[in-house]
């Protein structure tokens, strides 16, 4: 058995005295884990970190074996994660999510906005953003999708504000208006991909929404916890923004997602 893909480092664990496991998310291959030999060593170990981007050739007898990965370099991203709190804990949290997926799964889509997260988390608010849109393509990869397009009781697209907590659907602020407080709050970008998020108060409102479907339809029910990544990433986040000259971002009608 053999194949050749890219991948996206989520980490690696120690075999025996030289060798180590490595944990990728592949673009055709899903989320793999496979044997480096020597991959310990001073040669290998800067290339093995988590966010480095690389080619791989997996190897093995058999399709249900570990395997063997061969590695080669295509860009270097772990120095710069390991520097900002809030890259560090977003790849952390990406990483948490994705292994909640069966193993060797596809999903291309997530590979694609992982690699995105990757290249754009120097700006904090992208950040934000970036792992929110992340976590709504989670809940459509495991079947629990949101319906953000169009209002639940009118069908329309405009003024869209809130998300009914029992059927993950949108509705409008004027026909949510009598039930708003029973009514999952919902900024304006989260029902767009081409209007950025405005401000750190917008994220974390939509990290809030979020949390609740994967409490309700994936955590709780296998018996686990929000990933700590998650509260550190939105504890740096906050103070990576507070810290900042002019923490709100205007609004763009441009879409950095593939």
């Amino acid at each position: 058995m053999e194949w050749h893909d890219e991948g996206i480092i989520l980490g690696t664990r120690r075999h025996g005295e030289t060798s180590a496991i490595l944990e990728l998310m592949t673009c055709d291959h899903g989320r793999h884990l496979g044997l480096v030999r020597g991959g310990r060593s001073r040669r290998m170990q800067p290339m093995l970190q988590a966010g480095n981007r690389v080619d791989v050739i997996w190897r093995a007898r058999m399709d249900e074996h570990l395997g063997m990965m061969q590695v080669e370099p295509v860009a270097f991203a772990a120095a710069r994660l390991i520097e900002q709190p809030v890259a560090l804990y977003g790849l952390q949290l990406a990483a948490a999510h994705l292994r909640l997926l069966p193993e060797r799964d596809p999903h291309q889509n997530l590979f694609e906005i992982l690699n995105v997260i990757v290249e754009h988390c120097d700006n904090s608010l992208i950040a934000g953003e970036l792992l929110l849109r992340f976590e709504l393509t989670m809940l459509e990869e495991l079947g629990f999708g949101l319906d953000l397009k169009s209002c639940a009781a009118t069908g329309g697209h405009e003024n869209l504000a809130y998300v009914s907590p029992k059927s993950g659907r949108a509705v409008s602020r004027d026909a949510g208006a009598p039930w708003a407080e029973k009514l999952l709050e919902m900024p304006p970008f989260m029902s767009s991909p081409t209007v950025r998020a405005a401000s750190l108060s917008e994220v974390i409102s939509a990290f809030r929404l979020t949390g609740y479907f994967f409490n309700r339809h994936i955590w709780e029910p296998r018996a686990q916890r929000s990933p700590e990544a998650r509260d550190g990433f939105l504890a740096a986040l906050g103070r990576s923004l507070s810290n900042a000259t002019g923490a709100t971002a205007p609004v763009q009608e441009r879409s950095i997602l593939p």
